[in-house]
């Protein structure tokens, strides 16, 4: 694929890639950090503005299932346009709407500014990647998407900590409004940078957007988690079963759709073609279930400690401190270490988070009482896992693919990240609501926290399963 840049000068007088990649990377790491770290301050979120469950998830799942259903589209707006133009737009959006989730003063609200900041992070979060595609060569691309699944890995871990520091300190008694209002300074220094270092490339012979299949995607994934986030809450009524039965053949649609596209010269979001290739067909198979785990797993424990177990937000937080940490020291060591074992490194991963999850699950379920110490221990394998996994997951695939269908791959992957994560907190968070019913019996969290456990090592196993059939490359 040609790369065009449109920055005046000499290629001598352009920005070096390296000095614009940490501005970038914010671009990476804001919207994953934002799908994270509210899960934290649900119980205060709940409090304050009288929210139900059901809200709940959707604080949760609406950003996701918007920045999910657009993001492709946004990539392919950035070919179009010039990536950087719709990475400034994004951030400029993403700010401001993390203003508005900061200042909401309802529940209907604050849901709709999360649904518009998801927008904004598919503007932005795309062009990360393709900048990355169109800036660096050889062991230079290697590296920087090393770096690039390094920083959206830990900004999922660093979420849940960050969260509990900022609920600890009140700035300003504003409780959990400063887990949203932190994005603005660092959005704004962004912006700014961002004009100064970061070149703007564009692809010639851009593809339109996939206008068709964009509409499919979204109804496909919105008529699957409607009725599974407000269908408890409400009593299952019909339409929530007319609207699951309706997504069966809006989903054959959306393939039929693709399908016909790439036919037709077009160029569609989830080209056939592409799940042809073995190792883009497990990558998406292997993260879609994985983001399933984690989304469910960070939802329904942010929960279940402060609710069930009486944590504060900042006990919450920190009692998630080792799995960072963990998580960061695998990180460190990625390169040498997928160098070293290849792809037995995700499978030992992937057991290593099952495990984790399993041995967290009976120290909550069975302990007399729960410990920021007790949790430790398996917390800290669960992070060994999930770096060892996620993190060489996405820059592993994308090496083994011709480099014309790199970019596009890395688009139809966070897409799947961000439908898993989605699909994880409305499904496990639904679980977890049915099983507890609004009552404080300890018998009862403790069969909804094995419930929850128990599903997600099975996620987790079959991940392990999944990506040991990926070749390194």
């Amino acid at each position: 694929m040609a790369i065009t840049s449109v920055l005046p000068g000499p290629a001598a007088t352009r920005p070096a890639p390296w000095r614009a990649l940490p501005v970038l990377l914010t671009g990476a790491f804001l919207p994953v950090l934002d799908a994270f770290i509210v899960n934290v301050a649900l119980p205060s979120i709940g409090r304050d503005l009288h929210a139900g469950p059901a809200e709940l998830e959707l604080t949760v799942s609406g950003y996701g299932v918007a920045y999910a259903c657009t993001l492709v589209a946004g990539g392919r707006l950035g070919d179009r346009f010039g990536r950087r133009r719709l990475f400034m737009v994004g951030m400029l959006a993403f700010t401001l709407m993390s203003t508005g989730c900061g200042l909401a003063p309802g529940t209907a609200a604050l849901i709709g500014f999360r649904v518009a900041q998801g927008l904004a992070a598919a503007l932005m979060f795309p062009q990360v990647l393709a900048a990355i595609q169109a800036g660096f060569t050889g062991g230079d691309r290697q590296r920087a998407l090393g770096v690039f699944g390094a920083v959206i890995g830990a900004a999922g871990a660093v979420g849940q900590v960050l969260g509990g520091w900022l609920l600890s300190a009140d700035m300003a008694g504003l409780s959990w409004r400063p887990l949203f209002l932190v994005n603005v300074p660092v959005g704004v220094v962004a912006l700014l940078v961002c004009l100064r270092l970061v070149p703007e490339t564009r692809t010639p012979t851009a593809p339109r957007v996939d206008v068709v299949g964009s509409v499919f995607l979204a109804a496909a994934i919105a008529l699957v988690l409607l009725p599974l986030t407000l269908g408890r809450a409400s009593g299952w009524p019909l339409w929530t079963w007319l609207c699951l039965a309706a997504a069966v053949p809006v989903g054959i649609g959306f393939l039929v759709s693709q399908g016909r596209s790439e036919r037709s010269g077009g160029t569609p979001l989830l080209p056939p073609s592409l799940l042809r290739l073995p190792a883009a067909r497990r990558a998406l198979v292997a993260i879609t279930l994985f983001a399933m785990c984690i989304g469910g797993f960070l939802f329904t424990t942010a929960i279940t400690l402060q609710v069930g177990h009486g944590f504060t937000p900042v006990e919450a937080g920190f009692t998630m401190a080792p799995c960072t940490l963990a998580f960061l020291g695998v990180a460190v060591f990625n390169g040498r270490l997928v160098a070293r074992y290849g792809t037995r490194m995700l499978v030992a991963g992937g057991v290593a988070f099952a495990v984790g999850l399993a041995g967290f699950g009976a120290t909550v379920a069975l302990s007399p009482q729960v410990t920021v110490v007790g949790a430790a221990l398996p917390l800290t394998v669960a992070g060994l896992g999930w770096a060892a996994l996620l993190v060489p997951l996405i820059g592993l695939v994308l090496a083994g693919l011709p480099a014309e269908r790199a970019g596009l791959a890395g688009g139809v992957l966070s897409t799947a990240m961000q439908v898993g994560l989605a699909l994880g907190a409305s499904v496990l968070g639904s679980v977890l609501f049915a099983i507890v019913d609004g009552t404080a019996d300890p018998g009862r969290w403790r069969v909804a926290t094995l419930t929850g456990v128990a599903v997600e090592c099975v996620l987790a196993s079959t991940v392990a399963a999944v990506v040991g059939r990926l070749r390194a490359r």
